[in-house]
């Protein structure tokens, strides 16, 4: 059952992809949990390499933050749904909520990334990567395409544990784990947190993105890696 929950390749609750085509050498760069305070700084890291992402972000963060929410849509990201309360949709603790209570969040979380930013999102992250029961009905009525990941860099787990040694965690995880069509998890946010310390997540994303493009990947939205143009040619 954990793994029908979590896997990142589970089907059980709902078509769920991770990971693109290894014919071209490209990434998808991906955000969850924000925006926060900290994601202009983000967008100022992007911007410098002229790479593009796609945030996955909270309802109630964008509520919160509308003009963070605007700034990443008109900086050339994509933006997808991750939830408007960042609830653990399974959490034996609290009881296992009702398909109907799953579909509302979600689309509570779209409506509020419509309204600030003016686009509805097609892709959708689980919070903490958990499907359950209704989820399926959920994004089938509301257009969604589930997301998960192939490397996550866990830089939320090394906040405050110590500065640039952290970041080369975060960092090497990721190299780690990366191959072409590989979709990378980072948070720009902290859940609902105001003002979080995402210092760990800048100096890794510092390192990582001129890293990565040195080694020939070329970085994308979700949009693009997963539904390429038909005149795409593969990298040699």
């Amino acid at each position: 059952m954990a793994w029908a929950v979590r896997g990142r390749s589970s089907q059980v609750f709902g078509p769920s992809i991770w990971r693109g085509s290894r014919e071209r050498r490209a990434l998808a760069l991906t955000f969850d949990d924000g925006p926060s305070e900290g994601t202009p700084r983000v967008l100022e890291i992007l911007d410098r390499q002229g790479v593009r992402a796609t945030f996955f972000q909270i309802g109630a963060n964008v509520d919160r933050l509308p003009g963070a929410a605007r700034a990443v849509r008109e900086a050339g990201h994509a933006i997808g749904n991750h939830s408007y309360r960042h609830l653990l949709f399974c959490n034996p603790r609290f009881g296992f909520p009702p398909g109907g209570a799953i579909e509302q969040d979600l689309r509570r979380a779209q409506d509020a990334i419509a309204e600030h930013t003016g686009a509805a999102p097609v892709w959708f992250r689980a919070p903490y990567g958990v499907r359950w029961f209704g989820l399926r009905g959920a994004l089938r009525r509301l257009d969604l395409r589930a997301v998960m990941w192939t490397v996550i860099g866990y830089d939320w787990n090394e906040t405050g544990s110590g500065g640039r040694s952290a970041a080369g965690r975060v960092a090497a995880r990721v190299v780690s784990g990366v191959s072409s069509g590989a979709i990378i998890c980072l948070h720009d946010g902290r859940e609902l947190r105001e003002r979080p310390d995402i210092g760990v997540t800048l100096e890794a994303l510092r390192r990582l993105v001129p890293l990565l493009l040195d080694q020939g990947y070329e970085f994308e939205t979700l949009d693009n890696l997963l539904c390429p143009p038909k005149n795409s040619r593969n990298a040699s």
